[in-house]
């Protein structure tokens, strides 16, 4: 380190403490908070409570305690204030401090350097494809006269060609979905994807003898490479690929998968997963989410409950962790897991139903012989004004 005299180091504390709001927490080795201080309230921290468990009190300390190495620096965090820290975490003998930079200019010049960077970025790319394309115009209206019939008809091959690989891999998505179920629990489901390629898939299946997981995946997007990173992630959890993980914890689950598909290695999609486990001898449910829409239960009398559970996408951030939630299902209920297309649809106005909207469509009684999904995709199609939906329709409905 420098050797400055006293004075100068105090007068660069000062600067710091001043240009930087430099705030700090002290943590014991229990993880109760002994001591905070500086510009808390510039961060949204002001009246916490010295004594009391400092993840209780501050949310993205959680997981993060104790320290797995020190010193430890997460960048650029987002606060409850809406400015961004730098956050530094030392360990010392047992007690842990951690510092609060405010980094909130720099981080939004960057953000700003970096959407101009792809900015232009796609407007050289545009351009790109523009004299491409008018080159390849210009040659092609040159040997017009002489290939037109010649390349119509390879035109005609290719779009078959495509088309029929588009089938087959559709052919492929649905054959990977499992058959719906009569018992001992009743499932049955409804998928629709808006083009030939979603970006939803789902799964269940029996864990052991007791336990039965559910689970539906809505990939950002579609097409080809949306569907193909929703089979997979589908693949992993019915084939309980991943190691290390009990299949019967929900959010151990989800932690897993989200180590296993960050986005900068798939493509820069990132998907929201819904995953339960019912315990058919007790009635419970243990279930967790990630950015995915809350299910919804359904109880023999009509009161439709949804299941709140929070957790990032799956993919966007490699430190997430995911918490599970429990219920208790009772005889009869109906449990619906579904994705955002099956509730977020635009009317012919341009106005957008919501999920309140959805779950009172659920709870209305269905005329006899008619399908209570075959009633919810009829009245999303008549909802939106036309029977080609905006986005995938996936819903999956389990009995007891």
């Amino acid at each position: 380190m420098l050797d400055l005299p006293t004075r100068i180091s105090d007068s660069l504390l000062e600067l710091i403490h001043a240009q930087r709001f430099l705030a700090h927490l002290v943590i014991d080795d229990s993880q109760q908070l002994t001591q905070a201080g500086g510009h808390l309230a510039h961060y949204g921290l002001d009246g916490l409570q010295a004594g009391c468990l400092a993840s209780d009190q501050i949310p993205f300390l959680e997981g993060l305690l104790p320290l797995a190495e020190t010193p430890f620096l997460i960048r650029s965090m987002e606060m409850p204030s809406g400015r961004v820290a730098d956050i530094h975490f030392f360990a010392d003998d047992g007690t842990v401090w951690v510092l609060l930079l405010d980094v909130t200019a720099e981080y939004e010049e960057a953000r700003l350097v970096q959407q101009k960077a792809y900015d232009m970025t796609l407007l050289s790319q545009r351009e790109a494809r523009l004299i491409a394309q008018l080159e390849s115009a210009n040659q092609e209206l040159t040997r017009a006269h002489g290939e037109l019939a010649a390349s119509r008809e390879a035109l005609l091959r290719t779009h078959d060609r495509l088309q029929q690989e588009l089938r087959e891999a559709e052919r492929y998505v649905r054959a990977v979905l499992p058959a719906p179920l009569a018992e001992p629990m009743a499932v049955d489901w409804r998928f629709v994807p808006t083009t030939e390629l979603g970006g939803d898939s789902f799964g269940y299946h029996w864990i052991d003898a007791e336990h039965f997981a559910l689970y539906l995946i809505d990939v950002c997007g579609h097409g080809v490479g949306a569907a193909l990173l929703s089979v997979a992630v589908g693949n992993t959890l019915r084939s309980e690929a991943l190691p290390r993980t009990d299949f019967l914890n929900p959010g151990e689950v989800l932690t897993a998968l989200n180590q296993a598909y960050q986005m900068e290695r798939h493509g820069e999609l990132f998907s929201t997963v819904w995953y339960g486990v019912y315990h058919r001898a007790s009635g419970r449910l243990r279930y967790a989410s990630a950015g995915h829409p809350p299910a919804l239960l359904v109880s023999g009398d009509g009161e439709a409950r949804p299941l709140p559970s929070s957790g990032p996408c799956i993919g966007i951030s490699p430190v997430a962790r995911y918490q599970e939630q429990q219920c208790s299902l009772p005889s009869p209920a109906r449990l619906f897991v579904f994705s955002d297309g099956a509730y977020e649809i635009h009317r012919p106005d341009g106005s957008l139903l919501d999920y309140s909207d959805f779950s009172e469509i659920l709870v209305q009684p269905t005329r006899d012989g008619q399908s209570e999904l075959d009633r919810l995709l009829h009245w999303a199609r008549e909802t939106h004004g036309d029977s080609v939906l905006e986005d995938d329709f996936t819903i999956v409905r389990m009995t007891v």
